[in-house]
């Protein structure tokens, strides 16, 4: 953008100016270049303005200030009251300019698969950017607005939240012209305190979509009773499914009358999938379009990760974890695998309630036949005390290396392993453990 839309597009004033030219907005002095503007983000442990000296000493031209900071060296200084919602009033005008088709993409769990998957169609017709990794917050946004350029034709965004109002403040700058909830439950609910409130917070993502544009989302009524949106509607659901085929590594449906397949299993990569081929038709694509993108998708590190470790089938699953993922793909993984061993470790982020939430799992988990369990962590001990009252074969592990030492000295190459747990307890010590030997 130019000086002159800069400043237009946050209402900056003007407190050095002896520059012209189109310039780029950086918010890393680390990475900063030649030319670019230094925009200073603060967090409760960090202010981004201590470090102006450092921006201007690695060739920024100039730089925002919430304060009357001026250094001799910056021949551009711009002052705003909020570096944050100036970032972010910058990427809406930025957008905007643009005008790509946007798809907004949010829920308890898969949304970051749906926008895997999401690319993986789009692409096929468009020139596509996405969500970078998992950087699903307001910084994330801003970030990924300005890697687009003007060949660009369908942006993806996902959005992620720790609270009410954080999709919101996304959504209202990002503008989309498609809004998907993969699902409502209860991750997070350590936080949001209820369902309801989860609810309430993922269908923020439609405070932001266009008059014109499409809802869509799990056909789940709890989504329906939170959702303030008039406009196209479309719910989706398994029951509208028939499954053809399933083996490991792939699935075959009929959804709507019309067959796809997947090199992935899972049935609710399935109901992810049905997300992302309505907004694929809402984009205008063909079906033999739509198709062949689904096809095209690979799961990404953590999620659904196969490989061989000496001779053993480990597939690893712990990007994260709550109640409901949990259950659905250890049911995928017994259901196609044969034996199986399941580890399963703590799920965070569940509140005050998080010991009975496990406790449900293991009841859940109490049902199931001739599979193995290996339980680590303080929370997972509760999913262990079900199994085990319920005469269900489990053994419990203090930690990762305890449970990689059991592994390597008892099970052989005829066990297939599936490793399901939140982020926080590092399940991939285990596959390296796995890999070394010699712990």
């Amino acid at each position: 953008m130019n000086k002159e839309e800069i400043i237009k597009a946050c209402g900056a004033e003007i407190i050095r100016d002896s520059v012209s030219g189109n310039f780029k907005i950086s918010t890393d002095t680390r990475t900063i270049k030649q030319n670019e503007i230094y925009l200073p983000l603060k967090g409760e442990n960090f202010d981004g303005e201590n470090f102006i000296n450092d921006a201007i000493k690695n060739g920024a031209i100039g730089y925002f200030t919430t304060r009357d900071i001026v250094k001799d060296e910056a021949k551009l200084v711009l002052k705003v009251r909020d570096t944050l919602k100036a970032y972010l009033q910058l990427a809406q005008y930025y957008r905007n300019n643009i005008n790509p088709k946007v798809i907004a993409i949010t829920g308890s769990s898969g949304k970051t698969t749906t926008k895997e998957m999401m690319y993986a169609i789009a692409k096929q017709k468009f020139n596509t950017i996405k969500t970078i990794s998992n950087h699903n917050n307001e910084i994330g946004f801003c970030q990924t607005v300005f890697s687009i350029d003007k060949s660009t034709e369908v942006l993806i965004i996902e959005m992620g939240m720790r609270g009410l109002g954080e999709i919101e403040l996304i959504t209202k700058h990002a503008q989309p012209d498609i809004a998907i909830v993969t699902n409502s439950g209860s991750a997070h609910i350590g936080r949001l305190k209820s369902l309801d409130n989860i609810a309430k917070a993922k269908c923020e993502i439609a405070l932001g979509l266009k008059d014109s544009g499409t809802f869509i989302a799990l056909d789940q009524d709890i989504i329906k009773n939170n959702l303030d949106f008039a406009g196209e509607k479309i719910y989706y659901s398994l029951r509208d499914v028939e499954i053809l085929d399933k083996q490991p590594s792939y699935t075959k449906f009929l959804y709507k009358g019309k067959e796809y397949e997947m090199q992935i299993e899972g049935d609710y990569n399935i109901s992810n999938s049905l997300s992302a081929i309505e907004a694929g038709y809402k984009l205008g694509m063909t079906y033999d379009e739509i198709r062949k993108g689904l096809y095209s998708y690979k799961p990404i590190e953590k999620r659904w990760e196969a490989e061989e470790i000496r001779g053993l089938k480990v597939i690893n699953d712990s990007y994260n974890a709550n109640p409901e993922s949990m259950k659905a793909s250890v049911s995928t993984f017994v259901e196609l695998y044969p034996n199986p061993v399941v580890i399963l470790g703590d799920m965070g982020e569940l509140g005050n309630d998080e010991k009975e939430f496990h406790r449900e799992v293991g009841r859940y988990f109490s049902k199931m036949k001739n599979v193995k369990f290996l339980t680590v962590g303080n929370l997972s001990k509760e999913i262990a005390n079900e199994l085990e009252n319920k005469g269900v074969w489990v053994k419990h592990f203090s930690n990762n290396k305890e449970v990689s030492c059991y592994i390597i000295d008892n099970l052989d190459i005829g066990n297939t392993i599936f490793l399901k747990a939140s982020r926080a307890m590092k399940f991939e010590e285990i596959i390296d453990n796995l890999k070394r030997g010699n712990i």
